[in-house]
């Protein structure tokens, strides 16, 4: 049986000791960010659930996910380290896979779990951000399943279930993480299933069933939490669509575009975006004249979600925008293999993550370029990766700590609100060291995580740095008024 707690109201925040000038809105949010299959375990084994990373995992394609960090069994344990950052605001997604296993059938018990899973956030002052889609869906649905023409509506069905279930614990809400990385992942890069490489058509009816699904969504929470907080959230990236032609193609019925006039205003908009970012190396501007040559015909490639958007009864259905940063530029995560990276070298057609380039500048200059009139703006995301194999911790090789990384990125925070940026949260991505898509040699976690000897988290992250310590001062001190938090030691 469900029943449910109301949210408490946030605490007031004591005096400094003297009057400091606010850095912070009133509202703003601190939080961690993770996900249902990243973090909770027990999927894809015998007799559990089983997604669409199902047939990746069983012939070695990737690692198991196998345990992950157990969040499903040691939630409480995880939300009192979330409560002691400091922090008042914890993102997790509820897992089709686990909710419904099979078609039509319902695992009850597992949705009263999510339900004390976010009575436990109350009770520690953490408002819940739920993810109703974070990468996966259940593997009876296929791996291709984004290029039916049913999506949406078997979506729209999905997170009425979850929405009618969960509506009285959770008011914000994430209908699909990163839509652009799904679609990307799955048929550009090959990277999610079904692994597909240049598949560029079918990238874009991904694309447009999965806003179409995200149109669906938005109507369906709406209609039953009228006062809910309800968006998507973008990876940021430099090419235009491959990022805010998807956000723009949302916002085209509220700013009065027609049908035939969509690709005019997507040409328009692409400009804009282009003006508002530095000037491209000769690679990204090559990779910029591929996207547009793509989008030839806009109003046919996106048929579906314009049909959404028109027919439905809401002129915008972003509550909010919800972006993620990391590094954004395109051309940077195109390497030869061979090249050196942490622990070696890498073989790869591409950046690990553990080398991406570091910019936490970049991150103010993301969220002005976008921000949209009327709406406040979210971080759903943002964090730094190293590598760690066999239990083994390899640094950067450019030398950053998550220390540092959190120091400069949350100045450049500061920034974007000091710029009249309308940030109302930041969420860090993530708690704890996770699954991070068919491997555990990533590691993103203000905690680390020691597989090697009994799943143990540890009180500094995988580097040895005290990331939860850094984490917990800079809350308290922008909450205080206390600029200098931010400050990076030289």
């Amino acid at each position: 049986m469900l029943t449910g707690v109301s949210p408490p109201e946030r605490a007031a925040v004591p005096s400094a000791g003297r009057a400091r000038a606010a850095v912070l809105p009133e509202g703003f949010r601190f939080g961690v960010a993770t996900a249902g299959f990243q973090v909770e375990g027990g999927f894809n084994g015998p007799g559990e659930p089983a997604n669409n990373w199902v047939r990746w995992e069983r012939v070695g394609r990737v690692e198991p996910s196998g345990i992950a960090v157990d969040f499903w069994n040691r939630y409480e344990e995880h939300l009192d380290r979330v409560a002691a950052l400091g922090c008042d605001a914890f993102r997790l997604s509820v897992e089709w896979a686990r909710v419904e296993p099979s078609p039509g059938v319902v695992d009850t018990e597992a949705l009263d779990h999510y339900a004390a899973v976010l009575d436990a956030c109350h009770q520690r002052g953490l408002e819940p951000l739920v993810t109703l889609h974070h990468f996966t869906q259940p593997a009876w649905l296929g791996e291709d399943f984004w290029l039916s023409g049913d999506a949406p509506a078997q979506f729209a069905g999905w997170v009425e279930l979850v929405a009618g279930a969960l509506a009285d614990r959770c008011r914000q809400w994430v209908t699909l993480n990163e839509v652009n990385v799904v679609a990307m992942g799955s048929y550009l890069l090959g990277m999610f299933p079904p692994g597909r490489f240049l598949a560029v058509p079918d990238m874009f009816r991904a694309y447009d069933n999965l806003l179409a699904a995200h149109v669906r969504a938005y109507e369906v929470i709406h209609r039953l939490q009228p006062q809910a907080t309800v968006t998507t959230n973008n990876t940021s990236a430099s090419v235009y669509e491959l990022d805010r032609m998807l956000i723009d193609l949302l916002l085209s019925r509220q700013a009065g575009v027609a049908r035939h006039d969509i690709g005019a205003y997507l040409a328009d908009r692409r400009a804009t975006w282009y003006a508002s970012l530095p000037a491209p190396d000769p690679v990204e501007q090559m990779l910029r004249r591929l996207g547009r040559w793509r989008v030839d015909a806009p109003a046919d490639i996106f048929a579906t979600v314009l049909d959404a958007l028109c027919v439905g009864p809401h002129e915008l259905t972003l509550d909010v925008i919800g972006i993620d940063y990391y590094d954004p530029v395109a051309s940077h995560h195109l390497r030869l293999p061979g090249a050196r990276t942490a622990g070696g070298r890498s073989w790869a057609p591409g950046r690990e993550l553990w080398d991406d380039v570091v910019d936490p500048a970049g991150l103010a200059r993301y969220c002005r370029a976008n921000t949209v009139e009327g709406l406040d703006l979210w971080m759903v995301e943002n964090g730094v990766c190293n590598r760690v194999r066999r239990g083994r911790c390899y640094p950067r090789l450019d030398g950053w700590d998550r220390v540092r990384y959190l120091r400069e990125s949350l100045a450049s925070v500061v920034e974007a609100l000091d710029s009249g940026v309308p940030l109302g949260a930041y969420y860090h991505w993530s708690l704890v060291d996770n699954y991070e898509w068919g491997s555990y040699e990533p590691r993103f976690g203000i905690h680390g995580v020691d597989r090697e000897r009994g799943l143990r988290v540890l009180d500094t992250d995988a580097m040895g740095s005290d990331a939860a310590g850094t984490y917990r001062a800079i809350i308290e001190g922008l909450r205080s008024g206390d600029r200098s938090v931010t400050a990076a030691a030289r």
